[in-house]
């Protein structure tokens, strides 16, 4: 499958990366959690698509759990009906420890993206018949004191081999999937897919990320991606 030969390719590189300061440890999900992300793109990364969701990267309760984007532990299990094994990363920070699907934590994002979704289109198939969602980056960075570290926080430095890379495998990823439109989730994702989709004849576009870190998100963040989507001129049931 072509999806999975292209993540293979990417892991095996993203394993060459060095990263410092303010990185203390690097988690990487395609690799520990090979399993289930495998599962995610056999069973909905098939055929084309009219609409392809770019994320950020891995969320510490979300994808970094259950190598799936935007991977909320109880959309994953019983939404998406997806199971497999989840090992652990090489080094993990003490406050930062992956327990796979029976981690306890909700990961807000992902429960408002997979519930949308869930609302939406009811089914799973019914939705990946049309979407597939992509983290732009697949790595999650941790600092020394346990806090989250978002790829745009790197060191432009440590940043370029990472973003190159990432440019690379999401080009694979459109060339696979034939979508008529990129959306990214948020600002810096959208910023990413116009850098990496430069000169393709694609609609490309933005819509709010589901954070709870944005108040937007927080005042009905479902009506927010309608909106959005409606105007890239993506209809949803």
């Amino acid at each position: 499958m072509p999806l999975v030969s292209a993540t293979r390719a990417a892991v095996r590189e993203l394993r060459q990366l060095q990263f410092g300061p303010p990185v203390a440890f690097v988690y990487n999900p395609l690799d520990y959690a090979w399993d289930l992300h495998r599962a995610w793109l056999e069973r909905y990364g098939r055929g084309s698509k009219e609409v392809l969701l770019v994320g950020m990267n891995p969320g510490p309760f979300g994808m970094v759990q259950t190598g799936v984007p935007f991977g909320e532990v109880e959309a994953v299990r019983s939404w998406l009906g997806l199971h497999g094994t989840v090992g652990r990363p090489v080094t993990e920070h003490q406050k930062r420890p992956v327990a796979g699907l029976d981690c306890p934590r909700s990961e807000v994002s992902g429960r408002r993206l997979w519930g949308w979704a869930a609302a939406r289109f009811v089914i799973p198939q019914r939705f990946a018949r049309r979407f597939f969602v992509h983290n732009y980056c697949p790595l999650a960075f941790v600092t020394a004191s346990g806090a989250n570290l978002t790829p745009d926080k790197l060191d432009r430095r440590q940043a370029a081999p990472l973003f190159a890379l990432c440019d690379r495998l999401l080009r694979q990823v459109v060339a696979t999937l034939r979508p008529k439109v990129v959306i990214g989730v948020g600002g810096f994702a959208e910023q990413r897919v116009r850098t990496a989709l430069a000169g393709q004849e694609l609609r490309i576009g933005r819509m709010p990320h589901p954070s709870p870190a944005s108040p937007a998100a927080n005042q009905g963040w479902e009506q927010l991606a309608d909106a959005a989507l409606a105007a890239l001129g993506v209809s949803v049931p």
